[in-house]
């Protein structure tokens, strides 16, 4: 149901584009023809080109590369252009088709290394970062809490039971529980809160600015909403949850990851599905109810 809605946000989303890139271009074409061949409007022709290239398909682009280089003669026959050769007319529109088509081409090339750049960060089974840009992102707070001496907070969450998902209903199902798992998270915190895929079945989550009162509110809520979403759909899963608020920020990324890891250890020592919570430097294990 989920992909439905997206393909049809896509279909919309992209005839909006065709449209607008063709009124563009028809209005374009408009005024070059009201102002004369004179006046050169080959700039103005490739707004509609980048747009639909940026936001729908590379095929598109190009479907528009050869429409503006069709426009552009068609406004240079209408407002009296006369060369001396009829093949000047074809060899100008070969002309502006090729440029018209490097720019299509450079647009895609932009638009895939953005692609990479963003896969190269994200987990492809559940949309959040993975751990090598966590890392980088969680060092930047670090010393970022070092210089302005504010606090956050680091949440490390396993997910119970998950090998028996696995092996009891398949790991696609498994991968629509991380998937679930990951998107419940992400729409019970902040936009700045920093949610990653750091194992198999475990997450981390970053809590800018947050201390250890806060951070029981947040962390408690999310996790009522994570245990209503396993429920719902019939999922024995539940969460252990190691949760440790800074006042004085860590020596290393590597060095929070160890302290936060065996508050959530503790809690699967004692039986799994709880948080425990704690603050450094400072009286460490305070349970969560």
């Amino acid at each position: 149901m989920a992909l439905k809605v997206i393909s049809a946000l896509d279909k919309q989303t992209r005839l909006f584009w065709i449209m607008t890139g063709s009124g563009l271009l028809c209005l374009v074409g408009v005024t070059d023809y009201l102002t004369g061949f004179e006046v050169s409007f080959s700039l103005f022709y490739l707004i509609p080109i980048a747009l639909v290239t940026w936001f729908t398909t590379y095929k598109l682009g190009m479907v528009f590369a050869v429409a503006s280089a069709i426009v552009w003669l068609i406004a240079d026959i209408v407002s009296g252009a006369v060369y001396s050769h009829q093949i000047i007319y074809l060899w100008n529109s070969v002309v502006r088709l090729g440029f018209f088509a490097l720019t299509v081409f450079s647009f895609e090339l932009i638009k895939s290394l953005e692609r990479e750049k963003t896969f190269a960060r994200m987990d492809y089974v559940t949309g959040t970062l993975n751990t090598r840009y966590f890392h980088a992102l969680a060092q930047r707070e670090i010393d970022r809490s070092s210089r302005y001496r504010y606090p956050f907070t680091i949440a490390y969450i396993d997910v119970d039971n998950f090998k028996m998902v696995n092996d009891s209903f398949g790991h696609v199902t498994g991968d629509k529980v991380l998937y679930a798992v990951a998107d419940c998270m992400q729409r019970h915190l902040r936009k700045t809160d920093i949610v990653a895929r750091v194992g198999g079945d475990e997450f981390a989550i970053l809590l800018p600015e947050v201390e250890l009162n806060l951070a029981k509110a947040v962390i408690s809520k999310m996790r009522r909403m994570l245990i209503e979403e396993m429920q719902k759909n019939n999922w024995p899963v539940t969460f252990s949850m190691g949760v440790l608020s800074f006042t004085d920020a860590p020596s290393s990324v590597h060095e929070m990851l160890n302290m936060v890891d065996k508050l959530m250890y503790s809690v699967k020592n004692r039986g799994k599905d709880n948080i425990t919570f704690a603050s450094y430097p400072g009286r460490q294990g305070l349970a969560a109810e």
